[in-house]
């Protein structure tokens, strides 16, 4: 079982890990201290993808190296940005305060939040185009995260909202899923930009997008409040896009099996199973991918962040080394798809 799921993570992975290779961009681990993080960062040195920036204590990090048995040199192999010593420090904290002061945070704060939170300054360093991209959350929550990445590295623009999609892969089929981590409970607007990037971000993978928007209702069954938020979020999206394969509302059975569709619409654009399911609120969402991964042993990769403004991924405490690994591989490949597009 193992080895089919391990197997099938590298085919999905495949595109995704042929562009990291390509890369030479900068990527910086929040929690550079961490052990499944180091093993990550020389999985990323022996594939030759991208350059690693650590935050840590250098002591604290050597002695994790050699605990582990990893062939990891500082300079050599990774940078490191010592929270308790650093040159940049003054400029961090400076650029920190300047972003936040009018969110209550002061001068005084701003130093001591430089110097304690990992994340910010990971953030920090992508703002200031020390790293072009970025993974953190190893430890606490993903709200907690996300804070943070709002204030410093901000969205792609003011109109985009930050979401995310999961990636499970299960014995038969891989199912993407939108959004079991970020809005709790979107309107018609954020479930219409929340697929669209979704989608986008699932033919990075060479897979065609093949989206069920998800409802208690199927096709006009219910005409609850969450029905009519999914029914018009499926009709403006069928508008927008006329070539993909998309359709909604739907129950789960309904969006992996056409027969069932077929018993219901006669003129789905939806053919075989879908592959992107879109939910009509977080618990939902969250609910589903966290059963479905539990009953049938899912490998999940993600949760993949989505409309920030660069490359960033907030990985779940309980990431393996081989997870982190995937997602250092995805902001790799976004930074360098990124860095292409803003050459042009």
């Amino acid at each position: 079982m193992l080895e089919n799921f391990v197997f099938k993570s590298s085919i999905l992975l495949q595109p995704v890990l042929e562009q990291a290779k390509k890369s030479s961009k900068n990527i910086i681990f929040a929690e550079g201290e961490n052990e499944s993080v180091l093993l990550a960062v020389q999985a990323l040195v022996d594939e030759k993808m991208g350059h690693p920036i650590l935050v840590g204590r250098p002591v604290v990090v050597s002695q994790k190296i050699e605990k582990l048995g990893l062939r990891l040199e500082i300079d050599r192999d990774f940078d490191l940005i010592n929270p308790q010593k650093d040159d940049r420090y003054r400029h961090y904290w400076q650029k920190y305060h300047e972003l936040v002061s009018r969110k209550g945070v002061s001068a005084e704060a701003a130093r001591t939040i430089v110097r304690t939170n990992t994340t910010v300054i990971a953030a920090l360093a992508v703002h200031m185009g020390d790293a072009d991209a970025m993974i953190c959350g190893t430890y606490g929550r993903f709200d907690f995260h996300v804070k943070y990445i709002i204030d410093i590295i901000g969205r792609k623009s003011e109109k985009h909202n930050l979401s995310t999609v999961s990636t499970l892969i299960l014995p038969r089929r891989t199912i993407f899923f939108a959004d079991s981590f970020m809005t709790v409970d979107p309107d018609v607007d954020q479930i219409v930009e929340n697929t669209l990037a979704a989608a986008e971000k699932v033919g990075h993978f060479g897979v065609e997008p093949k989206v069920a928007l998800l409802s208690h209702s199927n096709f006009g069954s219910s005409n609850a409040p969450s029905a009519r938020k999914m029914r018009k979020a499926a009709k403006i999206l069928r508008d927008m896009k006329p070539d993909m394969q998309i359709d909604g509302e739907m129950h789960a059975d309904a969006a992996l099996r056409e027969e069932t569709r077929d018993r219901m619409v006669s003129d789905s654009r939806l053919t075989g199973s879908a592959n992107l399911f879109i939910f009509p609120n977080l618990d939902a969402a969250n609910i589903c991918i966290e059963m479905l991964r539990s009953v049938d042993d899912g490998l999940l990769v993600g949760p993949i962040l989505l409309g920030a403004a660069r490359p960033v991924h907030i990985v779940t405490p309980s990431a393996t080394a081989k997870g982190i690994f995937n997602m250092a591989a995805i902001a790799l490949a976004d930074a360098e798809k990124q860095g292409k597009s803003e050459k042009v």
